[in-house]
């Protein structure tokens, strides 16, 4: 397994892989959020976006880390980075795939001078959850958000987490 940045003809896989995991956690999904999930090459202008690739050179997963304020971060101080979008394919659950992505983006961070790394997860996804905290991320509950649930008109719950470095 190697993880490494995101090439261009790889996008629309990652794309794929990102839309399936969240949709299958979710149901479906606001057409806007598809379209965000969906938009690699649009995170990789504006981020570091890093594949997993198996020894066929397949993409089988990915995140996205975000060294800055912007767009695409919840984060508000240029000492800290974000993970954003975390997406494993199903057939490769369970190998230490989205542990491996998540160890690159805090040795990033690390390299990048960061004093802290911040991500939001569902209150549903519990596997990610417990992956986080043997990170050594702690829970931030002050920095909670909840975002439009779609259709059905729920929101859905995003716990915070946080790692010093």
């Amino acid at each position: 397994m190697t993880i490494r940045p995101i090439g261009d003809d790889e996008a629309d896989t990652l794309g794929r892989i990102t839309v399936d995991l969240y949709t299958a956690e979710f149901g479906v999904l606001p057409d806007d959020y598809v379209a965000e999930l969906s938009d690699v090459r649009g995170r990789a202008q504006e981020a570091l976006v890093l594949v997993a690739v198996d020894e066929l050179a397949a993409v089988v997963g990915g995140i996205t880390y975000v060294d800055r304020p912007g767009p695409l971060a919840s984060i508000d101080r240029p000492d800290q980075a974000e993970l954003r979008m975390l997406a494993v394919a199903p057939e490769v659950h369970g190998q230490g795939i989205g542990t491996r992505l998540v160890q690159a983006c805090i040795e990033q961070a690390r390299a990048d001078g960061k004093g802290e790394v911040t991500l939001h997860t569902a209150s549903s996804m519990l596997a990610a959850q417990r992956l986080y905290q043997r990170a050594g991320f702690r829970r931030r509950p002050d920095r909670d958000l909840v975002v439009d649930g779609g259709e059905d008109g729920g929101g859905i719950q995003l716990l915070a987490y946080a790692l010093e470095l």
